[in-house]
């Protein structure tokens, strides 16, 4: 194979013209290194996302029916503010997204996510039921009519060499979220995520984003094993529930006023 593979290469050298070999000439390393790209690279995103279902089986199942990914096809989020903050026509694909990407000089990898255009991007994400199923063919319906409309303002992805981590930084801010616990008779209507800061009476869209700080790594469990770390030094946000359903009748509305979770540590492994 090595002979073969020796004689391809010099049949195909002989058939290079003289001209053209005159042209070919060995680059040292310093010229290899000069070789790079100055700008990185930028996608620009638009795409619309349909599962029928996604199965998780341990020994019996979670099944997650009619996922959908893409835009809410809608331009009143967050109506008060009196404009069109996603600056977008109306549509059912996820877009207006620019993704930069650029590696830095200590080998970082940093990934931006911004519109393409002045404003928020817009999402929705939606489900059917989501069903845990026995062996025996035994269903709980756990959740159900989930739909949650939001927004992004921005994001940054850094995975740092330095100490092998992925930090996530977003904001974001829901404007509508609706779903059904069936076995509970619990159901959730017009739930509403926004800054800390952010002032019903005097809105502000620079207010209106809730900021998420989290890093991600590979860390040791309890039994000192592997396991996916994932840590959020404070996160800090208003929630408003336009309507609680208990038995498919409101019994009122929640409101939470700077709700803060802080020093959060999850370690996930399998057991």
């Amino acid at each position: 194979m090595k002979g073969l593979k020796l004689s391809i290469l010099a049949l195909s050298v002989a058939g290079v013209p003289a001209a053209a070999l005159a042209e070919i000439r060995s680059l040292d390393e310093n010229a290899m290194g000069n070789i790079t790209g100055q700008a990185g690279v930028t996608i620009e995103l638009e795409t619309r996302l349909n599962i029928d279902r996604f199965i998780y089986t341990d020994e019996g199942s979670l099944e997650i029916n009619d996922i959908f990914v893409g835009g809410g096809n809608r331009t009143d989020y967050f109506s008060e503010l009196g404009t069109n903050i996603t600056s977008q026509p109306a549509s059912d694909k996820l877009d207006n997204i620019r993704i930069n990407i650029d590696i830095a000089s200590d080998g970082d990898a940093i990934i931006n996510i911004l519109p393409m255009s002045f404003g928020a991007v817009d999402f929705t994400i939606a489900t059917g039921a989501w069903n845990l199923v026995g062996q025996g063919g035994e269903t709980t319906t756990v959740m159900d009519n989930f739909r949650m409309d939001a927004l992004i303002g921005s994001g940054t992805i850094r995975i740092d060499t330095a100490t092998d981590r992925l930090n996530l930084l977003t904001d974001f801010a829901i404007d509508d979220l609706d779903f059904d616990v069936p076995f509970l008779a619990l159901g959730i209507r017009d739930l509403e995520l926004t800054g800390a800061d952010y002032d019903l009476s005097a809105p502000q869209p620079l207010r209106l984003f809730a900021s998420v700080d989290m890093d991600i790594f590979k860390d040791t469990n309890a039994a000192g094993g592997e396991a996916l770390a994932v840590e959020m030094d404070n996160f800090t946000a208003d929630m408003r529930i336009g309507g609680v359903l208990i038995g498919g009748t409101s019994i009122g509305s929640v409101a939470l006023d700077n709700l803060a979770i802080t020093n959060t540590a999850m370690r996930i492994y399998g057991h």
